[in-house]
């Protein structure tokens, strides 16, 4: 690897490490049985769905995490942040992504100082079941290297193999956000910067809805 290309390395875990985007997996790995028991498959079409966590003073991205309807709704958040007590997690995938989990996520990391971008993608039910086994064979994920997680997942999916492997989430939006089809929008809270209140209040509201 040339200097260059270690500096940008550097560069992308400084800034993730900053923002707290990328950390250290919160949760243990849940059993089998955990899984099937919260296992949730949302009705609408087979799809791809890319966060992108944004700094709003910088507009840098901070975080990347993909959330995958194949035979069963998941977000791959590498080196991500996320806990919930109903969300069981293994090898930095979360699974029974609900309706509420998917919008609990969301929340969690939209506050004053950082908008979520969501692009979101229909692909056939192969290219998500491929996407699926990919993330769910990826393992844990080092910290700072959500994007390149995730790019290396995405080009690997038939019908995505022009996204180019980069450690930079705004990078990784900008190509996904260029492929036919995909729609985008801005999710935006302006609740309190620490994300951990967020994740605490998020998780309580979780709670209470079981």
């Amino acid at each position: 690897m040339n200097a260059a290309r270690l500096r940008k390395g550097a560069a992308a875990f400084v800034l993730c490490a900053v923002v707290a985007g990328c950390a250290a997996q919160q949760q243990p790995n849940a059993d089998d049985a955990t899984l099937e028991r919260v296992a949730y498959r949302h009705d609408g079409p087979a799809s791809l769905t890319l966060y992108t966590m944004i700094n709003n003073r910088t507009g840098q991205g901070a975080h990347t995490s993909l959330m995958i309807n194949a035979s069963e709704r998941v977000i791959f958040d590498p080196a991500g942040s996320f806990y919930a007590d109903v969300v069981p997690e293994r090898d930095d995938v979360l699974y029974g992504i609900t309706p509420g989990v998917e919008k609990a996520y969301r929340g969690s990391h939209a506050r004053s100082t950082h908008h979520v971008v969501v692009q979101t993608l229909e692909v056939t039910p192969e290219q998500a079941q491929v996407a699926y086994q990919l993330v769910t064979d990826y393992g844990r994920v080092p910290g700072a290297f959500c994007a390149n997680a995730t790019s290396s997942v995405l080009r690997q999916i038939p019908g995505l193999e022009q996204i180019d492997t980069t450690f930079y989430p705004g990078k990784l939006a900008d190509q996904f956000g260029a492929l036919p089809g995909v729609e985008t929008v801005r999710y935006r809270e302006s609740d309190s910067a620490d994300l951990r209140e967020g994740l605490a209040k998020n998780n309580a509201l979780l709670n209470a809805s079981e």
